[in-house]
């Protein structure tokens, strides 16, 4: 099922094919923003919510291709679905190679388009909630100080509070106090949590601190 604030962008130059899709969308409960050409749908500028692009591939001065291009250019994540009645497999299979969602050939079945639409915003719509979930941590990630980043670094290595504080010249009360507001400051509950939360944001271990039971046993 839509959602209220799905949103399509059909980039179409023939008018006529450009307002009966138009109306197709609207009749099952997507927005639409329609565009005569590539350069139009430039000017519109950023979205920042779930939505598609239908994009012709044959239009006068910048075609599809080179829409899409453009688009990968400003990282632009909006699905792509080509459409064209000149498409050939070398042509999609390009398109496909480059990042498009899909890409269909006029004529093209009403449900086989909706269905192919639907499914490009629901898969943005998942990307999506990854990305902003992501740039949540990020945040959560710089509230931390310069200290509890290495304490952080320390205790997803597996290193004792003893083992950060001997590699960190500090006291290991002050590790623990550290790594509680590390924990507080990201929303982990346990280290298990933590490590994870870290692993998808990039966060190496530090290889300055032994973890856990890695210690010499000589004397």
């Amino acid at each position: 099922m839509a959602d209220g604030s799905d949103r399509v962008f059909l980039v179409e130059d023939d008018e006529s094919v450009r307002k009966s899709l138009a109306r197709l969308f609207r009749s099952v409960g997507l927005a639409v923003e329609s565009f005569a050409s590539a350069g139009e749908f430039l000017v519109r500028g950023r979205y920042d919510g779930v939505g598609c692009i239908l994009l012709d591939v044959r239009m006068p001065e910048l075609d599809g291709m080179g829409l899409q291009a453009r688009l990968l250019e400003q990282a632009c994540d909006l699905p792509i679905v080509f459409l064209t009645g000149h498409g050939d497999i070398p042509m999609s299979v390009r398109a496909i190679k480059k990042g498009a969602f899909d890409f269909l050939t006029k004529p093209v079945d009403e449900d086989v388009l909706l269905g192919t639409v639907r499914q490009a915003l629901v898969q943005h719509r998942a990307d999506r909630a990854v990305r902003l979930e992501l740039e949540a941590l990020r945040m959560r990630l710089d509230m931390l100080t310069p200290r509890e980043q290495e304490v952080l670094r320390g205790v997803i290595t597996g290193a004792l509070n003893k083992q950060i504080a001997a590699s960190l010249d500090i006291a290991e009360k002050t590790v623990k106090i550290h790594r509680g507001r590390v924990m507080q400051k990201i929303g982990a509950s346990n280290l298990v949590e933590l490590v994870q939360i870290c692993q998808q944001l990039g966060i190496e271990p530090s290889l300055d601190m032994k973890p856990s039971g890695s210690e010499s046993s000589g004397s």
